[in-house]
């Protein structure tokens, strides 16, 4: 394990228990450093570099240490390998992608042209929908369009 693994993954452990201690809420947590939800869970479990004031908020919030405060703020390697897909949650997303990929690409080709949704500039939102058969989990990605310059 790289230097930069070992640091960022103690950290994210240090702000796993440092919520739980506080009796805190991802939402509380967003709420405080001014972030989107999904962002805000995403950077602290090291998706994404948090910037320095957000870092230093969330530091102060959750009384993290000075190391965990500056290895938030890395830039991260995403996805390392395939050991996300060992969590059943994480898995029936690739599972979805697996057999809605395809057609989603279909259409977004269709609707917009030759080029992707950016993964980089999108908003993810979750939310409940109660239906008498169990609730549903509505997960909303609204993504920039980019088309290809050829």
């Amino acid at each position: 394990m790289s230097n930069w693994n070992a640091s960022r993954e103690a950290a994210t452990e240090e702000v796993r228990g440092a919520r739980i201690r506080e009796g805190l809420t991802w939402d509380q947590i967003a709420a405080h450093i001014d972030r989107p939800l999904l962002w805000t869970i995403a950077a602290l479990l090291g998706s994404h570099p948090v910037p320095q004031a957000e870092a230093e908020r969330t530091g102060t919030l959750l009384d993290l240490s000075a190391a965990a405060v500056a290895a938030l703020q890395q830039q991260p390697y995403r996805l390392e390998g395939d050991a996300m897909r060992n969590d059943p949650t994480i898995y029936r997303f690739y599972e979805l992608l697996a057999v809605y990929g395809p057609a989603l690409k279909e259409a977004i080709h269709e609707e917009f042209g030759d080029g992707i949704m950016s993964a980089i500039n999108c908003n993810v939102e979750l939310s409940r929908r109660e239906d008498p058969d169990g609730d549903r989990v509505r997960v909303v990605i609204d993504g920039k369009f980019l088309k290809y310059q050829w």
